[in-house]
């Protein structure tokens, strides 16, 4: 115990001098460091895809499997879209999803404009023109709805991140 110099004098410690003791003995053992997640989880969500892998596997299931089987990776039928999606960002996706046969009907040249391409959905929706074999899906409410949904299953599944199967919701 600390002994004044003098009998009968009493050592005054000022509680902010203790504070200030205690704070750098207590950096004396290294530095405390504090770590704040929230700026790389946020990165994470920002860089994943929009949309739910779940909801988008279930909207597969109902639309697309039938043709490119239950996984996406293709049948006798249709190709393998696991390396086309992996190739191609949500917007780009979204395109060929929700219009490719507005684009890229059989009979058309490139660069043919827009009426060249309604005069020719129209040809085959009349009959009056062989049918394509994959629907344009802009007119169906629950894929125009879930495209990011869609986007984000098949995106997974591209890069690995989701084996087949069924995901987690």
């Amino acid at each position: 115990m600390f002994q004044p110099e003098r009998p009968g004098h009493r050592v005054v410690v000022a509680p902010g001098f203790l504070l200030l003791a205690l704070t750098v003995l207590a950096g004396c053992s290294g530095p405390v460091q504090v770590v704040n997640l929230e700026p790389a989880q946020q990165l994470a969500r920002e860089s994943a895809p929009p949309g739910s892998a779940y909801l988008g596997w279930r909207l597969f299931q109902d639309k697309c499997a039938g043709c490119h089987g239950g996984d996406a990776a293709g049948s006798a039928t249709a190709p393998n879209l696991l390396p086309l999606v992996r190739e191609m960002g949500p917007r780009r996706f979204a395109d060929l999803v929700l219009y490719r046969y507005d684009t890229s009907l059989p009979g058309l040249a490139a660069g043919d404009d827009a009426a060249a391409r309604e005069a020719r959905v129209d040809q085959v929706l009349q009959r009056r023109a062989p049918p394509v074999s994959m629907p344009a899906w802009q007119g169906e409410p629950a894929v125009s709805a879930q495209i990011a949904d869609l986007y984000a299953w098949l995106a997974a599944r591209a890069d690995g991140t989701l084996g087949p199967g069924r995901p987690a919701r």
